[in-house]
């Protein structure tokens, strides 16, 4: 009955420190993409330097609306976004890639 009459009292004041359920959360809005990215007029930029002027030069051609950098030796996530341009450079900041997602 000593071992018992612990463990019971333990039980208890654990059920009381228990988490109330998750709320409700319905339907989540779904957000659409900004714009579309398209690359296909922003290839004259491979061979030039990665610099902040050409970055916002490749967002105002390709209309995308994320502008992501892709360093050398660096691992990126493999999601796709439509709304994403992903720019790759070398050690010598010469940009090497640019595409959508």
């Amino acid at each position: 009955m000593r071992i018992i009459l612990p463990a019971l009292v333990s039980v208890a004041t654990l059920a009381g420190c228990a988490a109330a359920p998750p709320p409700e959360l319905g339907d989540r809005p779904v957000r659409e993409p900004a714009e579309n990215c398209d690359a296909s007029d922003a290839q004259h930029f491979v061979g030039r330097t990665a610099t902040s002027q050409n970055g916002a030069a490749l967002l105002d051609a390709t209309g995308a609306a994320v502008l992501r950098w892709a360093p050398p030796r660096t691992a990126l996530t493999m999601d796709y976004r439509m709304d994403r341009l992903t720019v790759s450079y070398d050690d010598d900041l010469v940009i090497t890639r640019v595409v959508c997602g």
